[in-house]
Formats: C-alpha cells, sequence, structure tokens
C-alpha cells in the first residue's frame, strides 16, 4: 500500500480538522505533504501544519519564488500518491471543475495523475445551490476524483444542516482504501451482504449468554465494499451508533434474529460474509421480568441457537459466493476447513484470536484465507481495513468480477 499522501487545505473553519487527520496518518506511517491556500492561512498557520508532518508545508509565496530545480507543483504532482483537499470549498470546487490553476493547489493538481479525495464544508445554504451541487456531481465524473459527502448538523455559523466535513477518521479511512485500490471500483453493481457482532442470548431482560465481538473485522469489510463501489447491505448486533453512509442497516440482538434477516436478503446478494460472533446456544427459557437473584439456577438449561451459516449454505446459488470466519485457538487451519467443506462455504478465514492483536475487538488482525478450491493465504498483522481489501482481492480472484 502507498503511503505518499499530500492534503490540500482550503479556507473553512473545518480547517482545524485535517490536523487530526494528518496526526493520525503520520502516527500511522504515512508520508504526508500539506499545501495550505491563501485563505487557509486565515483559519490555520502552517507551522501547525509543518509541525504535524514533520516537513515543511507549502503555500503560495513558496510557488512564486524562483525555482531551483522542478517547478515545485510538478514536484509535488508526480510525489503524491493520493491527494486529499479537505474542506473543499465552493471556490476550489469551480476551479477543479472548470481546470483553473490560480495559485499552487490547483496547479498541483493539473500537474498530478492520482486519485483525488474531496472533503466539502460549507455552510448549507451555500451546499445547496444549484451552481454548487452541479459542480460537484460534474467533478464526481471525472475518473480520478472521489467525493465525501458533507455531513448534517449544527455549523458554526449556528445553522443546523447539511454542510460539516465528513470526520477525521472517516477520511482517513477512505485514503486507505484509495491507496490500495488506487481508485478501482471493482466490486461496482455487487449486492453484498454481511454480518457483523456478537449476538445475545438472554436469560431475562438483563442478564445473556453472549461472547466479546465488536463488529470490528465487519465494518471494515462494509468500509472497503463501500469504497470498492458495491452495494452493501449490513446485518449486525453491535451496541452503539454506526456512521456508515450509504449502507443499508439492520439491527439485530439474537441469533434468530440474525438468521430471519440474512434469510431475508440472502437471494437477492452476490456475496455473503459472515463475521458475526453467533452464539452456540441460549438458555432453554426466557423470563420476561429480571429474576431475582436466590431465584438464578445453580445449572442453567440450554437449547441450541439457528446455524445461519449452513443454512445458507444449502439455499446458496451457483451465482452466489458465501464466505465464513472461523475463529480459533490453538490449530486454527483444521477446524477451518472442516467449516468450509461441512457448510458449503466458497471460502473461509481462519481467525487465530489467541494471538496478539488478533483477538476481539483489536484493531489489527491477522488469518489464514482458504477456499473450496484448496488454496490458502496466509495474511500477516496489519489493519482490519487492510485485511478486508486483501479478503476482497482473494474474492474478485476466485469469485471473478463477472459472475
Amino acid at each position: 500500500m502507498g503511503k505518499k499522501v499530500l492534503i490540500g487545505i482550503c479556507g473553512g473553519i473545518a480547517a482545524y480538522k485535517v490536523c487530526e487527520i494528518v496526526s493520525t496518518l503520520v502516527k500511522s506511517g504515512f508520508e504526508v505533504r500539506a499545501i495550505l491556500t491563501d485563505a487557509a492561512q486565515q483559519f490555520i498557520t502552517p507551522l501547525t501544519l509543518s509541525t504535524l508532518c514533520r516537513y515543511p508545508a507549502y503555500t503560495d509565496q513558496d510557488f512564486w519564488q524562483p525555482s531551483h530545480g522542478r517547478p515545485l507543483h510538478i514536484q509535488l504532482g508526480e510525489w503524491a500518491e493520493i491527494i486529499v483537499i479537505a474542506p473543499l470549498t465552493a471556490n476550489t470546487l469551480a476551479k477543479l471543475v472548470y481546470g483553473f490553476a490560480d495559485n499552487l493547489l490547483t496547479n498541483t493538481i493539473l500537474a498530478s495523475s492520482c486519485p483525488i479525495l474531496l472533503a466539502p464544508a460549507m455552510n448549507t445554504d451555500m451546499w445547496e445551490q444549484t451552481a454548487v451541487q452541479r459542480n460537484w456531481q460534474q467533478i464526481l465524473t471525472e475518473k480520478r476524483f472521489y467525493g465525501m459527502n458533507p455531513c448534517a448538523g449544527i455549523l458554526a455559523c449556528d445553522r443546523v444542516g447539511q454542510g460539516r466535513m465528513a470526520e477525521p477518521r472517516e477520511i482517513v479511512t477512505n485514503i486507505e482504501s484509495l491507496l490500495h485500490t488506487a481508485g478501482k471500483r471493482d466490486l461496482a453493481g455487487k449486492k453484498i451482504l454481511i454480518s457483523a457482532g456478537g449476538t445475545r442470548e438472554h436469560l431475562d431482560p438483563v442478564r445473556f449468554i453472549g461472547n466479546p465481538s465488536t463488529g470490528k473485522m465487519g465494518i471494515a469489510l462494509v468500509q472497503a465494499a463501500l469504497h470498492r463501489g458495491a452495494n452493501v447491505t449490513l446485518v449486525h448486533s453491535i451496541l452503539g451508533e454506526l456512521h456508515l453512509s450509504g449502507v443499508k442497516i439492520i439491527e439485530v440482538v439474537s441469533a434468530a434474529q440474525m438468521q430471519q434477516a440474512m434469510l431475508t436478503h440472502f437471494a437477492e446478494a452476490d456475496i455473503v460474509v459472515m463475521t458475526a460472533a453467533v452464539a452456540d446456544v441460549k438458555p432453554a427459557e426466557y423470563s420476561s421480568e429480571k429474576l431475582p437473584k436466590r431465584s438464578l439456577p445453580n445449572s442453567l438449561p440450554l437449547a441450541p441457537v439457528p446455524d445461519i451459516i449452513a443454512e445458507l449454505g444449502k439455499l446458496k446459488q451457483s451465482h452466489q459466493y458465501l464466505i465464513g470466519f472461523a475463529a480459533q485457538t490453538g490449530d486454527i487451519v483444521a477446524p477451518a476447513l472442516e467449516k468450509l467443506r461441512v457448510k458449503n462455504l466458497d471460502a473461509i478465514v481462519a481467525n487465530p484470536i489467541d494471538r496478539e492483536g488478533a483477538g476481539f475487538g483489536s484493531n489489527t488482525n491477522q488469518g489464514i484465507f482458504l477456499d473450496a478450491e484448496g488454496r490458502q493465504i496466509d495474511i500477516p498483522s496489519c489493519s482490519k481495513l487492510e485485511m478486508a481489501h486483501r479478503l476482497w482481492d482473494f474474492v474478485l480472484e476466485r469469485y471473478g468480477v463477472n459472475r
């Protein structure tokens, strides 16, 4: 994956959020360079950006200095593996659409050939202007431009509406995806169904049988698939609010609820990934009221829950591709291969949850991809987003984009 990121900052109050983006990237080992427009310097200083980048930040003053080598905009345009403009103003958006080059940032854009990620931010009325919307739609028809629509909320002008720049963590995720795929939308047109999180089987309204799954791997698969152009449906049992625009989200709690949701949407899916850690058993009896401590049984009678992925394996059609996850300790390959065979899967991820940085709740993961044809790929420790992209690479190689 590439590591060279050029960030262009335009004049808007959201410029302060770029500090978090730059800091996160640098701490993750990326090389980051920054260009500030004249207007951006009214909100954030070159000194701030240069300190965070560990490299001088560029302004138009640098652009108009005599060159002692190749022109600065040419050097930067060729150096960058991705360019990010955040916040993108209405003024710079218009310049991009019409190919204007009147400052260092716009000249560098024209002198580059890498993917460009745009994160606009402005007042709601400005964003909703016909001219701005026309320019936004126009720029996104250009092959190397990728957009992140602004979010809704309370703006710095006290207006409530759409116009907030996408959150830094979402921008970083998009940067990582674009660097992995070089902007390819190789899942475009594919309908993907993903399950995530750990199900809960309640004894009463308070107590339950569950597991520590957070659903981070499933969310990473959703993000990677979206960035590659897929139409994604997520069935999840994750606590907390999810920020995933463009995804059909179905919330569940128990295995039975997840079973119903997966079966409802299975037939229309091209690719299905079961990352959810589904409970194997549930309390045999459920109390609708909280049981007093004295009434808790010394031994808890258990009943089986639906084996969702086995059901999907029986229903699977020839055009569908079904992937499972096997969270294991010790020998991870043999149990995964058995699950692959018995449940009629096309591929499986053997996941060693007893290794550091690979268990539930971690931000990194590792494992082994195996498929029904007997091939396997070892995935060393990496971020869950990178692992998600590598799984989609594996799927596309085996499954084929035209299947």
